[in-house]
């Protein structure tokens, strides 16, 4: 609800109209109920509880989809916008594609609301040899070209909508939205991503990994095969998609 709020609270450039479309995936404590009281202006999809992350999130996409709006802005629930960030957004892009002649994808840059540290945004391929590893771009670093992003805050022209489409329904959320952004790389779409801003723009805790060596192996499995994780498939696909011959 937080999010919502701030969400309705942008300071918009004038003749910007905002539509805000919220999918509540049949969750039990009466967010639907407490989003149409105080949100009456959302529209509001259901989901049947099965649809978790990515179905929600694709569900809510192929929603929008349908209409012609200029842009679209994927938005998760946790994320604190600073009040004049749409707008932000919005200027980055058309600095960027008057500048570059680019249809942009735009990837705000999210910060820690304890600590300050980076969390999530644009990324930056690391490797040659090893394509798909990838360095988070810091500040100071943009408005930069990245390789691909996280999804936590990302306006998306309809130009690269029409081309990239919806979310894939390939990958869970460790690697759909790095999958998105380039896909949106195609030639035809004529795109690239742009970092929004050197100073992380909301505040949104980095999601706690057990992805690591430390762990018992069981517990590692686990993780893997969760609807956070990363399958062997799923990985197997992404790598035949975008890491390149070798």
């Amino acid at each position: 609800m937080a999010g919502l709020g701030r969400l309705f609270l942008q300071e918009l450039p004038e003749g910007t109209e905002l539509a805000v479309v919220l999918l509540d995936d049949n969750s039990s404590d009466d967010t639907a109920d407490a989003v149409r009281a105080q949100f009456p202006q959302v529209r509001l999809l259901r989901g049947n509880g099965d649809l978790l992350w990515r179905g929600g999130m694709r569900y809510a996409f192929a929603e929008v989809l349908r209409e012609d709006f200029d842009f679209y802005l994927l938005l998760n629930d946790d994320t604190r916008l600073e009040p004049d960030e749409v707008t932000r957004l919005l200027s980055t892009y058309h600095s960027v594609s008057t500048g570059h002649g680019i249809m942009a994808i735009i990837v705000a840059s999210t910060c820690d609301p304890q600590t300050g540290m980076l969390t999530y945004g644009g990324v930056l391929r690391s490797s040659r040899i090893h394509p798909i590893t990838y360095l988070p771009v810091q500040r100071g670093q943009c408005p930069w070209p990245c390789y691909t992003m996280n999804g936590n805050c990302v306006l998306i022209p309809r130009a690269v909508a029409v081309v990239a489409e919806n979310l894939s329904a390939e990958f869970r959320p460790g690697i759909v939205d790095f999958d998105y952004g380039l896909r949106a790389r195609q030639p035809a779409a004529r795109c690239g991503c742009r970092q929004d801003s050197p100073a992380p723009v909301h505040r949104m805790a980095r999601q706690a990994d057990s992805r690591t060596w430390a762990s018992p192996m069981r517990r590692r499995w686990q993780h893997m095969m969760s609807h956070n994780g990363l399958p062997p498939d799923e990985y197997l696909v992404y790598v035949r998609w975008h890491g390149g011959h070798f």
